[in-house]
């Protein structure tokens, strides 16, 4: 969810918050700049109830995820290092806050592999480009390979997916005649990782050109499962569309899928007014939940994790008393898992009575991501690659799995 999810209006309830909406707060830093700050305190703008068999608290503002809280791990404990998004969005990504490094996906696709050799083994589906950019999906000095494959919703998911020739023999000669110039043209240049990438991905790109129409060929699915992501038949737009094609790509052996909701403008990004959570919330809200009971429905949620997260929060408190919208706010927010091994109907972690900043069990963004690569059977410090005389990882130096997470 780009731009920045107010986790005290959405999964972590703060009644003192509600009852001293108004007083002021100290803090030590507001919008990255250090000093002594006198704060107001702000109501959360959706009222909480007890969900499940667990009890778990969720806000009106996700009420589908709500009754999907037995099956979810929600963290409350979550610490980023950046306040911008730029910085925060590569950083939930690639677990580096200034430098470009891989994806998440591209590393789990590096230690895994491919399931499906006719389709990418990660997959982007965007409707705009995020904070970040491309950088969100890049392989960087992995092999290129396991760059995220971007998929635009909308009527033509993927440019020139459809062969352009008469038949298919006629194209298979054609494919021949360039993989024998193409072989030749890399055994001058061995050392060249990008012209190995480009090779490889004509070779995945035949290979979608017979398995990606149908993943986007939704005419099959049942009047019941449209109605339960929300979907009008025949729509190739909106979250809800995204979520069903997300099923359906791991479905067929694609090994990490993400969905971002929306782009770098128009987001959750609530500066000037929290109400604007409302919109964002309800396209995205019955399609996850319907996801999770897909994936349950055919029993997939087992052995696929599913994780919802955000850059960072956003601040319980503000510079005027009548402000209506909340800032950036790194220091605590809220993410969840659900699926593959996390321990459902349960929190994890918890801020401290405003929901300023961690109370107990800090999962910062690298034990988050050693914790999903866990859970994805690799081990986050032997997961490495050597790039200019170093080995690096997703996690950097950092970074442990948390074992609190796990069932």
């Amino acid at each position: 969810m780009s731009g920045g999810v107010s986790h005290v209006d959405s999964w972590d309830h703060k009644p003192k918050l509600f009852a001293d909406a108004g007083k002021t707060v100290s803090v030590n830093e507001f919008q990255g700049r250090k000093g002594d700050f006198k704060m107001f305190a702000k109501r959360p703008q959706w009222e909480f109830a007890k969900h499940g068999q667990c009890g778990t608290e969720v806000s009106a503002l996700f009420p589908h995820m709500a009754g999907c809280v037995d099956d979810i791990c929600l963290i409350r404990s979550m610490k980023s290092d950046h306040t911008n998004h730029y910085e925060a969005t590569l950083g939930i990504h690639t677990g580096s806050f200034t430098f470009a490094r891989p994806s998440i996906g591209s590393w789990v696709s590096y230690g895994l592999g491919t399931e499906n050799r006719n389709l990418p083994s990660f997959v982007v589906i965007a409707p705009k480009t995020p904070y970040a950019g491309g950088q969100v999906w890049a392989s960087d000095f992995l092999p290129g390979a396991h760059q995220g494959t971007l998929v635009l919703p909308g009527a033509e998911p993927v440019a020139n997916i459809r062969r352009r020739v008469e038949t298919s023999r006629l194209q298979e000669l054609e494919l021949s005649a360039m993989a024998k110039m193409n072989q030749r043209h890399l055994a001058s240049r061995a050392q060249d990782p990008l012209l190995s990438a480009r090779i490889k991905s004509f070779e995945t790109a035949f290979g979608m050109q017979s398995e990606m129409p149908e993943v986007f060929d939704l005419s099959k699915e049942s009047d019941a499962t449209l109605k339960l992501y929300g979907l009008e038949r025949g729509s190739t737009k909106g979250f809800a569309w995204q979520c069903l094609v997300a099923r359906r790509l791991a479905e067929r052996g694609v090994r990490f899928v993400e969905l971002i909701d929306v782009g770098s403008s128009d987001n959750w990004d609530a500066h000037g007014d929290m109400l604007t959570h409302a919109p964002l919330a309800k396209n995205v809200d019955q399609p996850i939940a319907g996801l999770l009971k897909d994936l349950k429905l055919r029993g997939m949620l087992e052995d696929t994790l599913v994780v919802w997260t955000t850059e960072f929060g956003r601040t319980p408190f503000n510079a005027a008393a009548d402000a209506k919208g909340r800032e950036h706010h790194h220091w605590v927010f809220s993410s969840w898992l659900a699926g593959a091994g996390v321990k459902p109907g349960t929190v994890y972690g918890e801020s401290d009575d405003y929901g300023i900043d961690v109370a107990k069990d800090p999962v910062h963004v690298h034990d988050f991501h050693a914790t999903i690569l866990h859970l994805m059977g690799l081990d986050h410090e032997r997961l490495t690659y050597r790039h200019t005389g170093r080995d690096y990882r997703l996690t950097d130096v950092a970074g442990n799995v948390v074992g609190g997470l796990l069932a």
